[in-house]
């Protein structure tokens, strides 16, 4: 039989097992897997030697912001990004798009905005607002793969924070239609932290004292309890604080249908070395002290947080309040998803880990989190053909001028990092090839 495309590498994970092996490729499928090399007279066959060959990464946390704020990141500089970091799929949140996500009509307009525009596969998470509580079964009909909330202020005035009212009306209808409720745990309220900032805009040990561990405590605990009363697959997104960990630990052994995401920014910075005026560093919940790295890349070594995802989010330079440095003012998000996998294995190559964790952690959980674990995340007959392959041992430093996102702001310019992603295979097609892009468009929209 002619394939579509034969790979072989000396490093190919199947179950968790890096090995001797080739996988063939026929309509966008993986169709075999045989140990050993393939024969590599055959037209389609491509060797790889000591590269790791593992599923493409999936990332369920990325602010692509098109249609309306596309001057901030749009579906084209976000997915090539994307693909030049091994990201082969990656969910889309409901904001900061304008209109933003918690309508029908509004995720039509951003199935159009992406036409022509998806270098990998993208789905989309519908948004709960206090205006749609009532009407959440009308996204969740349109097809989107969950629902996401805030507890406290977006940043976006569109998109206002959710009451308990208004997600104990929306949780149940959530539950039934079997899909995640995703939520940004911070419960503010006022204290003198706040007005210590204001004094002292530029001081990130202010910004830091502004939204404390409380605030995320506090909402964790709600999630909790409400995610037990109704039975709602309840996600709680980039978990900073380590506080909470034993409380999510027990509902785990309580089976609540509860997930965990942390990103790549709260392992691997420290609210110590972040200096002031660098609102590159800045997002919420904010980088918490280095105390606060080990206890949650341990919580990820257990289960007790399920998978990384980048909170990708890149913002104009005005915005990012770049040359005042004002943390207290300075829009807040991190800009790395072509970074994601390199950043995980030097936190890993640094403190102990392996190539199966990565996978784990940036793949095989998340798409068990978004519904995609029968077609994603695994190298297996009958999966989808999306590669990542790249080299664990190379490094390199982060330039700017390499950055492919929007706008070049990103905390890890100039950090030396360890693993170079070579290519990118979205649905049997080579998208991304050694610092260049073979094809493109090749990404699927991806609906429930």
């Amino acid at each position: 039989m002619n394939y579509d495309l034969i790979l072989h590498s000396n490093q190919t994970l199947i179950e968790n097992k890096l090995i001797n092996a080739s996988v063939y490729v026929q309509d966008g499928k993986i169709v075999k897997i045989e140990k050993g090399q393939a024969d590599s007279d055959n037209t389609s066959y491509q060797e790889l030697n000591d590269w790791v060959l593992m599923p493409g990464l999936i990332d369920s946390h990325v602010h692509i912001n098109e249609p309306g704020r596309t001057e901030w990141e749009g579906f084209d500089t976000a997915t090539k990004s994307a693909a030049a970091g091994g990201i082969s799929t990656l969910i889309d949140m409901p904001l900061n798009s304008s209109p933003v996500t918690t309508t029908p009509e509004a995720l039509i307009a951003k199935l159009e905005a992406s036409k022509g525009k998806l270098h990998v596969n993208c789905g989309f998470w519908g948004g709960l607002v206090p205006e749609n509580s009532n009407e959440i079964q009308s996204i969740i009909d349109a097809g989107v793969l969950g629902i996401k909330a805030f507890l406290t202020h977006s940043g976006i005035d569109e998109f206002p924070n959710a009451s308990k009212q208004d997600l104990e009306t929306a949780m149940p209808v959530i539950a039934k239609a079997n899909i995640p409720l995703l939520v940004h745990c911070e419960l503010d309220e006022k204290h003198k932290g706040l007005d210590e900032l204001h004094q002292q805009p530029k001081s990130y040990w202010k910004y830091l004292q502004s939204r404390p561990r409380a605030w995320e405590d506090n909402a964790i605990e709600l999630m909790i309890g409400l995610c037990e009363k109704f039975n709602c697959k309840t996600h709680i997104v980039h978990l900073s604080s380590s506080n909470t960990l034993d409380k999510i630990s027990a509902a785990k052994a309580k089976n609540l249908p509860l997930t965990v995401e942390t990103g790549q920014h709260y392992l691997y910075f420290n609210a110590e070395t972040i200096p002031d005026g660098q609102t590159q560093f800045k997002c919420a919940p904010p980088i918490r002290e280095q105390k606060n790295n080990a206890l949650l890349l341990n919580a990820l070594r257990n289960g007790t947080i399920d998978f990384v995802g980048t909170d990708h989010s890149p913002a104009p330079p005005e915005l990012k309040k770049i040359k005042t440095g004002d943390y207290e003012k300075a829009w807040g998000g991190i800009a790395s998803i072509q970074l994601a996998l390199p950043i995980l294995w030097t936190i890993l190559f640094k403190n102990g880990g392996d190539i199966p964790s990565i996978n784990k952690w940036m793949s095989k959980n998340v798409a068990k989190f978004v519904g995609l674990e029968d077609t994603k995340g695994t190298i297996a007959p009958g999966f989808d053909a999306d590669f990542c392959i790249w080299d664990p041992n190379e490094n390199f430093y982060v330039k700017a001028e390499n950055l492919l996102h929007k706008h070049q702001i990103c905390p890890y310019i100039g950090e030396n990092l360890y693993g170079v992603v070579k290519q990118t295979y979205i649905n049997g097609k080579l998208v991304y090839n050694c610092g260049h892009f073979v094809n493109l468009c090749k990404g699927n929209i991806l609906l429930k």
